[in-house]
C-alpha cells in the first residue's frame, strides 16, 4: 500500500512542477504474504522476494540504459536489493561503481546465520555489500553490489547485537543518531557524500522512512524513538540534490495502516522534491 499513499500524496504533480518529465511506470508484481508460505525461517518468502527483486532489477537496468532516473517506491526495504541489482546491471559492465547513502534507523545488515527473525527485509544492505544469501548476493553483475567504503548508513540507532560484526567487516560508513547530534547532520552528510562520490557514477539514495523521527513520521512498520528530524531530512536530500550526482532513488517502509492521514506518505514527497532539485529561494 506504500506506493498508493505515495501517489495520492501527489508525487507525480510534484516532480512534474518541479520541471521534470515523469512517468509512472506501474507496479511490479509482487506475491501477496498472506497467501504464501513463509518456507524456510531463517529467509521468509525468499523465492516471493528475489522473483519481485528480479523484476525490478531488469527494469531499473532498462530505464538507466533510456538515460532516466529510477524512482523506487516501497514496501518494504527488501526492495532495495533490486534496485541496486539494476544500477549493477548498467554500471558494472563499463567497470564503473556505485555509490550508496542508505537513511535507516537500523542496520538491515543481518544474514540468515544472525537474523533473530528470517524477515528479508532485515537484510538488505547484508545483500549490498556481498554478505548472505547467494542468490540474492547474486542479483547483480558484481558482487558486492556496492564497496563498504562507497556506501554511508544515516540514522542509524538500533542495531542487532550480531549485526555489528558484519558492519565492521564490509567497511560501510556508520553514521549513528549520536553522531548527527554531535556533529551536526551538514557534517556528517559531508562525510557520507565524500564516500559516495569516492571513483562512483554516481550515488543511490536509499529512504527508509523509519529513520526519521515517529513524531514526523509516524506510518512505518518499526518506528524508533529519537530520529532524524523534519529539518535534518530536508537538509541530508537537499545537500544530496547539490552534488549532482544522484542516480537513483527509492522511498520505503511506508504502512498507511499505522499513519495518520497519509502524513508520512506527504512527508516522503517533501523529501523526495527536496532531493530532485527543490530549494527554499
Amino acid at each position: 500500500m506504500g506506493p498508493s499513499a505515495l501517489r495520492v500524496a501527489e508525487l507525480q504533480s510534484k516532480l512534474t512542477a518541479l520541471g521534470y518529465e515523469v512517468a509512472d511506470e506501474g507496479d511490479v508484481d509482487v506475491e501477496i504474504a498472506e497467501r504464501r508460505q513463509p518456507g524456510d525461517p531463517k529467509l521468509k518468502y525468499l523465492d516471493e522476494i528475489r522473483g519481485a527483486c528480479e523484476s525490478l532489477r531488469d527494469r531499473v537496468a532498462e530505464l538507466l540504459a533510456e538515460g532516466r532516473l529510477p524512482l523506487v517506491l516501497g514496501g518494504d526495504h527488501s526492495i532495495a536489493m533490486g534496485t541496486i541489482a539494476g544500477l549493477s546491471r548498467h554500471l558494472a559492465p563499463a567497470g564503473e561503481k556505485i555509490g550508496l547513502v542508505w537513511f535507516d534507523a537500523h542496520g538491515d545488515i543481518n544474514t540468515a546465520e544472525t537474523s533473530p527473525s528470517g524477515n528479508i527485509h532485515g537484510m538488505p544492505l547484508a545483500v549490498a555489500l556481498g554478505l548472505g544469501e547467494p542468490s540474492l548476493v547474486g542479483l547483480g553483475a558484481a558482487t558486492p553490489m556496492v564497496d563498504g567504503a562507497r556506501a554511508s548508513l544515516v540514522g542509524l540507532r538500533s542495531v542487532d547485537r550480531a549485526e555489528r560484526e558484519n558492519l565492521r567487516r564490509t567497511g560501510v560508513g556508520t553514521f549513528t543518531m549520536r553522531d548527527i547530534d554531535e556533529r551536526g547532520m551538514h557534517t556528517v552528510m559531508e562525510q557520507a557524500i565524500k564516500r559516495a562520490l569516492a571513483g562512483t557514477a554516481g550515488i543511490h539514495v536509499s529512504v527508509d522512512l523509519d529513520g526519521l523521527d515517529p513524531e514526523v513520521a509516524p506510518g512505518v512498520g518499526t518506528p524508533s524513538p529519537g530520529g532524524i528530524s523534519y529539518r535534518e531530512a530536508h537538509l541530508a536530500m537537499e545537500m544530496l540534490a547539490d552534488t549532482g550526482k544522484v542516480m537513483s532513488a527509492e522511498l520505503v517502509e511506508i504502512n498507511p495502516v499505522l499513519d495518520h492521514r497519509n502524513r508520512t506518505a506527504e512527508l516522503a514527497v517533501e523529501l523526495l522534491a527536496s532531493l530532485m532539485g527543490k530549494d527554499i529561494f
